[in-house]
């Protein structure tokens, strides 16, 4: 389903970015981002399970809310089904984001993994966010990547609970290879791969040398040279971070040779966005992709 939406953005940012601009500007060091030295960019900023403060995340109508809003990269979760279709949701049950307790009343827990592509694909996933967005779905991985290609834009794509799953980094990459996205224009400049779990951040990194990783988490210091071999990446919560400690990981190559960078999340407010600004991060992970930009432009 595809719903454009004119979001309510410039008054959540009047809310949430009042005085952002009063704020200094970041002084504090220069950054090499994407090979370009001796500047300080501004992050990029990657909309959370789509641009998820104004459509219900991890549905299409949330990539297009990105969209609408101007942003290139959105964020979203991959999970498997019972019969191995990987599909894009959050939770590892379907009880927050869809009525799958009202369709299935005898499923329960509603684990993800429990049901097949053809049950979930039944579900309402939007009238929880919304009623305008009432019948929304939950969408394949397939489904998510021709919506994200039409609209231009790039993929931050998190491999969920990968515990779970057995096998489900071979599954995304079948999935991304059959839909175009492991030529080398995708794999050089639309697609980053993440997880919690740094085994299976590791076996994509050994299936698919190319492909930039992250590891989501906060590493001590001192470990943080035996991520380095594996990931381009590490990305943890803002709540978690210091400017010493990206500093720390900026002084580290990651496994294609070039700086290790740091995308945090999840920021949701002007100021939080000024202030890991001023850490030097690299990208900025959001449910309001608006208001970060506007506040560290």
């Amino acid at each position: 389903m595809s719903v454009r939406t004119a979001t309510a953005s410039t008054a959540f940012a009047a809310l949430l970015g009042a005085g952002a601009l009063l704020l200094p500007a970041s002084q504090t060091q220069a950054a090499d981002r994407h090979g370009s030295h001796g500047r300080h960019d501004s992050p990029v900023v990657f909309a959370h399970r789509g641009a998820s403060a104004y459509a219900p995340e991890n549905t299409l109508a949330a990539v297009d809310a990105a969209d609408d809003l101007g942003i290139d990269w959105v964020e979203n979760d991959v999970q498997l089904t019972k019969d191995g279709e990987l599909v894009v949701i959050h939770d590892t049950n379907l009880k927050r984001t869809t009525n799958a307790e009202e369709v299935f009343p005898d499923r329960a827990p509603w684990a993800v993994k429990d049901f097949t592509a053809a049950e979930i694909a039944r579900l309402d996933a939007g009238s929880w966010f919304g009623a305008r967005f009432a019948g929304a779905r939950v969408p394949t991985l397939k489904q998510y990547l021709h919506r994200v290609e039409r609209n231009r834009q790039k993929l931050l794509l998190e491999i969920k609970s990968p515990e779970t799953y057995p096998g489900i980094e071979q599954a995304t990459l079948r999935v991304l290879r059959k839909e175009g996205w492991l030529d080398r224009r995708h794999v050089k400049h639309k697609l980053i791969i993440q997880s919690f779990g740094g085994d299976s951040v590791k076996k994509v990194h050994t299936l698919r040398p190319d492909i930039t990783t992250g590891f989501l988490g906060t590493p001590a210091v001192a470990d943080l040279p035996s991520y380095a071999a594996f990931t381009d990446q590490i990305n943890p919560s803002y709540s978690t971070i210091s400017a010493d400690y990206v500093a720390a990981v900026h002084k580290l190559k990651g496994a294609h040779g070039k700086r290790l960078q740091v995308n945090t999340w999840t920021v949701n407010d002007a100021a939080n966005a000024a202030k890991v600004h001023e850490f030097g991060v690299d990208g900025i992970i959001t449910n309001f992709p608006d208001v970060v930009r506007d506040a560290t432009r």
